[in-house]
């Protein structure tokens, strides 16, 4: 089996994802999660940009033991001589040159002859083998090149000192048989001691598919992003690429990396923790649906052998469990197995008139969520939940951290209780007063906040996961009020949670289910 290394920009390329900027800490703190992860390479940012990066790429340098640590450098001296020093203190540094090779960029964008160009390569690769031994040159916009004049500066690049020729495809433009075919050109006027590199841009949704088939045809470094953040339409997903070497039959047999999968779904957490920049639902291997199942022939299949649809297990790349996603396309397979998940054992009659209830119930939702299966098991809905929480006053004082809300709630037949709390900021504070009230335990798993309409008066609706003894209720809540509706989207999971636990006292009073 063929290594293949990996090679980690989430800090460089990564970063320039619209509001992904990290501070020195969050950069060090990535970094050591890829360690972990188990990525060969960690290109830590460009420190000639400014003060604040050439910081943050030594910090990372000094942190990172295993990995080697790049910082990317212009072909120009002043930045190869900076890119040097922020790493002079890694285990393993390696400096990362540049310079556009295609007749576009050389003619708009650098305003150079291919001549000028070529010294430029040279002088670059040369000053960086000065520094350290360990360089490697990019061909920027590659693909669009002349293959011809493409092949001349790789060869000047190995002529100065090269030990990685990177096939860089920036704008996203290729075609993985047209790509492929580039990379093996590349690769057959290359040593055997010099690794050729592909990092592919995902503007046309091609940027794994072009990596495989520069793996195919020589390349034996991949240039990735975790959840393929990156400039426009992001770079080639680190988790997309490695399972895809992992899993598919024409691979796993052929190519091996170092990374530990089971570690990509908390890699993954983290960097979009630290960015702010969540992977759409969808997304292969980390997304938050990528091992859920909704359509019913699908969830049964999954329930007796979950081959029957699932290429990896879940926990291979660490995701914690499957989810059987109740909605109008699941089968009774799934409901039962849901209610068994519960701790209920449905009889085929019980399970019917379950079924037959749920069903109807999504036409006025999407999903499914625990305290609907109970509602149902014990004869009602929660369409109409009664009310037993009420926000009688809401006043938040924010600006000056922490941010603070005084909350009184009055629950039912009793009288007003109030409470403070403290936070990040007023949502945050409210919700810390509302969990001093609440007479359970409850810890809030999701939130989300989404303007209804626009302009200055449009209302914000609040949604939450709210699990309550164990049990997971959604809570919804409006008002032209944020922190208002982010409080009636609490206290309306907590009047589920309370209409919930009446239903269950009730049925385990009689001891009869469904009238049994």
């Amino acid at each position: 089996m063929e290594r293949i290394t990996v090679f980690d920009t989430t800090l460089r390329d990564g970063e320039q994802s619209p509001g992904a900027t990290m501070s020195r800490a969050e950069k060090v703190r990535v970094a050591r999660e890829l360690e972990g992860l188990g990525v060969d390479v960690i290109e830590a940012g460009f420190p000639a940009s400014t003060l604040q990066e050439f910081q943050a790429v030594q910090a990372v340098a000094e942190a990172v033991q295993t990995c080697a640590v790049a910082a990317l450098a212009r072909a120009t001296e002043e930045d190869i001589d900076r890119a040097a020093a922020a790493v002079t203190r890694a285990e393993r540094p390696r400096i990362h040159t540049f310079i556009a090779t295609s007749d576009l960029h050389l003619e708009r964008k650098l305003r150079i002859t291919r001549d000028a160009c070529l010294r430029r390569v040279q002088q670059a690769v040369r000053r960086a083998r000065t520094h350290v031994a360990d360089v490697q040159f990019s061909a920027e916009d590659a693909t669009r090149s002349d293959p011809s004049f493409l092949l001349r500066v790789v060869e000047v690049a190995l002529e100065a000192g090269a030990t990685t020729i990177n096939v860089p495809d920036t704008v996203g433009h290729a075609h993985p048989a047209e790509f492929g075919e580039l990379v093996g050109e590349v690769r057959r006027i290359c040593p055997d001691d010099v690794t050729v590199s592909a990092h592919c841009h995902n503007d046309l949704g091609l940027a794994v598919a072009n990596t495989l088939a520069a793996v195919e045809q020589g390349a034996r470094q991949v240039e990735v992003t975790v959840n393929g953040i990156g400039e426009r339409a992001g770079n080639a997903a680190l988790e997309e690429v490695v399972m895809a070497l992992e899993v598919l039959p024409r691979y796993r047999d052929r190519f091996r990396t170092q990374v530990v999968t089971r570690r990509i779904y908390r890699t993954s957490e983290l960097v979009s923790r630290v960015t702010g920049i969540r992977p759409q639902p969808n997304k292969a291997i980390v997304g938050r649906n990528a091992f859920a199942h909704e359509a019913g022939i699908h969830q049964d299949g999954v329930l007796k052998d979950p081959a029957t649809y699932e290429i990896m297990a879940p926990d291979v790349v660490g995701v914690p469990e499957r989810r059987l996603v109740l909605g109008k396309h699941s089968g009774r397979h799934a409901v039962a197995d849901r209610y068994r998940a519960l701790g209920f054992d449905l009889t085929e009659e019980e399970l019917a008139r379950a079924y037959h209830a749920l069903m109807e119930l999504t036409e006025r939702k999407k999903e499914l969520h625990d305290e609907d299966l109970l509602a149902v098991y014990y004869g009602g809905t929660l369409l109409d939940v009664p009310k037993v929480f009420r926000l009688e006053r809401l006043e938040v004082r924010c600006g000056t951290p922490p941010a603070r809300a005084d909350v009184t709630v009055r629950m039912a037949g009793e009288r007003p209780v109030s409470a403070m709390g403290s936070g990040d900021g007023p949502i945050d504070a409210a919700f810390a007063a509302l969990s001093e009230l609440v007479p359970w335990h409850a810890r809030l798993e999701r939130f989300s906040l989404e303007a209804a309409g626009g302009g200055r008066d449009a209302v914000g609706e609040a949604q939450l996961l709210l699990r309550v003894e164990g049990h997971v209720f959604r809570g919804r809540g409006a008002s032209t009020d944020v922190v208002e509706a982010a409080v009636l989207a609490y206290l309306n999971a907590l009047d589920k949670a309370a209409h919930a636990r009446t239903l269950e006292e009730r049925a385990l009073a009689s001891v009869q289910l469904w009238g049994v």
